[in-house]
Parts: C-alpha cells; sequence; structure tokens
C-alpha cells in the first residue's frame, strides 16, 4: 500500500520545519521567495494533498477550539476546571463551536499535541489554563499564529498595562481580601495558610491576606504547606499560635485546618478558596471562583461579544484581558 505523503515528508523534502510548510500553506506571504518556491516544488514532486479539514480550517469552518485536559491527581479542587470546562463546551456550544479535549503532562507535551492538531487542522484556535512564569506555551502559541486565550494570567512584567496576549483569570487577591475582612470579624489575628512562596496564583492569594490585615491594622502568621490535606493538617497542629481564624489559599488546606483542630469540632472558623462540593458538605465558608463567569470571558475575548468565528483579537492595555471578581459564599 502507497503511503500518503504528509507535512513531515515535504518539509524534510524542503529541508525546512513543519511550521514554514504550514506558512507556505495558509500565509505564503510571509515566507521568502526561494523558500516557498523550494516548498512547493517538494510538494508537487511528493504528489501532497491537503485534507479536506485544513481546507475547511483556513476558512473558518471548523468551529473546533482546543482545551486542556489536567492529568487526575487526586484532592478536592479539581472541581473547579472541571466545571470552567463543562461551562465552556456549553457556552461554545451556544456559538456554534464545539471542544476538543486533549491530554499531556507538560508544556512540553502541550506544545506537541497542539502542533499535532493545529497542523492537522484539527483546531482552528486553543485555550491553556495554569499559566505560570516562563511558561513556554505561550511563546509558542503566538509564533504558530494560532488564536487562543489562557486562563490564568502572564505572571509577568507585561501583566496588566502591556499584556502580550489575551488572558482571563480569577482575582485571588480581592478573594482572599473578603475572606479575611470576614474573617477579622472573629478577632484580630488572622493567620493565612497558602503555599510556598513563587506561586503565582498563591502569592496573589497571599497578597489580598496581607493587603486585608494591614488595611485593618491587624497582624496574624503565616503558614505554608504544599497542596496537600495531610501537609496542613500537619502545618497548623504543630504551630506554636492563637489565632481567631484562618484563611487559607485552597480548600484542600482548609480541610487540613479543620482536622487539625481538637475533638471534630473547629476551635476557630476557617474560610478556605475555591467553594468545592466538599466546603459544602462541611459547612466552611470559601471563596467561590465563578468559572462559569471565567469561560463567558474567554469565548467573549476569543470570538467577541456576538461573533460565531474565531480571529485573533488586537493585544491592547485594558481591553486583551479579563479580571473575574470571586465572591465569598459565608456558611
Amino acid at each position: 500500500m502507497v503511503r500518503t505523503p504528509t507535512v513531515e515528508d515535504v518539509a524534510l523534502r524542503a529541508g525546512v520545519s513543519r511550521q514554514t510548510v504550514s506558512n507556505v500553506l495558509n500565509t505564503p506571504a510571509i515566507v521568502k521567495p526561494a523558500t516557498r518556491e523550494r516548498v512547493q516544488q517538494a510538494i508537487v514532486e511528493l504528489g501532497y494533498r491537503r485534507h479536506a479539514a485544513a481546507r475547511q480550517l483556513r476558512t473558518r469552518r471548523s468551529s473546533t477550539i482546543g482545551i486542556h485536559l489536567d492529568p487526575y491527581v487526586g484532592g478536592v479542587s479539581g472541581v473547579v476546571l472541571d466545571r470552567f470546562v463543562h461551562a465552556l463546551t456549553e457556552r461554545a456550544s451556544e456559538r456554534g463551536m464545539r471542544m476538543l479535549v486533549y491530554a499531556a503532562r507538560t508544556a512540553g507535551d502541550e506544545i506537541a499535541r497542539l502542533a499535532e492538531l493545529w497542523e492537522g487542522s484539527e483546531i482552528d484556535a486553543a485555550i491553556i489554563t495554569g499559566t505560570f512564569h516562563g511558561d513556554p506555551r505561550t511563546r509558542w502559541l503566538g509564533e504558530a499564529r494560532l488564536p487562543f486565550v489562557a486562563f490564568g494570567r502572564p505572571w509577568g512584567e507585561d501583566d496588566l498595562a502591556a499584556p502580550e496576549h489575551l488572558w482571563v483569570d480569577v482575582d485571588g487577591a480581592a478573594g482572599t481580601r473578603a475572606a479575611t475582612e470576614h474573617a477579622l470579624g472573629f478577632g484580630p489575628r488572622v493567620a493565612f495558610l497558602g503555599w510556598p512562596t513563587g506561586s503565582g496564583t498563591g502569592d496573589d492569594r497571599e497578597r489580598g491576606w496581607r493587603e486585608a490585615m494591614a488595611a485593618a491594622g491587624a497582624v496574624g502568621p503565616r503558614w505554608t504547606t504544599e497542596e496537600d490535606v495531610a501537609g496542613a493538617r500537619a502545618v497548623v497542629a504543630g504551630a506554636d499560635a492563637n489565632v481567631d481564624a484562618v484563611v487559607c489559599a485552597s480548600d484542600s488546606l482548609a480541610i487540613g485546618a479543620l482536622l487539625a483542630q481538637t475533638g471534630g469540632s473547629p476551635r476557630v472558623p476557617v474560610i478556605g478558596f475555591d467553594n468545592t462540593p466538599t466546603a459544602e458538605a462541611l459547612g466552611f465558608s470559601s471563596v467561590e471562583q465563578r468559572p462559569e463567569d471565567v469561560a463567558a470571558a474567554t469565548l467573549e475575548l476569543l470570538m467577541g461579544p456576538t461573533g460565531e468565528a474565531v480571529t485573533p483579537r488586537d493585544v491592547r492595555a485594558g481591553t486583551a484581558h479579563a479580571l473575574i471578581e470571586p465572591r465569598l459564599v459565608v456558611r
């Protein structure tokens, strides 16, 4: 059986990258004439034919957006992303779009998977989650000219004033600020239980606690641990401090703080972050991220308020991002 030539075959014959072949096929004007001619010659020699889906994609008929599915790691906080993906699927359908879920364990794996989907014309846009300092995915997406929005801010100097790409995020500092202001009603010594310094999301949530404490002229201890119920329990149980309440960076940490208190009933109130079903079941207050609103804002940035086609949007200060304010659910 004769194998059908692929983009990789064309790239190898012409001595160029897959991306260059894609550029010749989709945006030939950006390729140097000599390189473009070499690629076109390789296409003719190999008898390469683009799949019909590729033609549909470039004329905006693919109607598919890719979204990464995080690997299962246990814990209670993954439900937030589950709700986000579910809401995206519902709202994308309302706009005549489909969601394609793909798996990847590392940023490098995700880039490879996105390249495969983009080159194979299976998606015409992407939504990435879990951004971090120096995230290589955003640079690759920009260079590949694949329209995308990030759920998570750039965590760089361009964060708000001059964003380099479209992003939506939850205002974590606003959430913990509201939680701390509520906790101060129980007394002035409010502790914060968070993650080690260096996590963009964790540092942002800690900032809200610090700001609220400073505004109230109050002082409380800061405890840190990894995202682990047992670790949080050990930290709180071993802390040599009397506090009036504990504000946590996640519901997982809040559960640990609750378990650390003797007798099965808490001596002090504990406030979590994520408002997972566990928070409701155990009856502790928590900050609600509103993932449904995040999903709506993500699609609006990607497609416009009423648009039904994915097109790269202009990235301008004040218009290229949406910061969703969470709400505190008091129990």
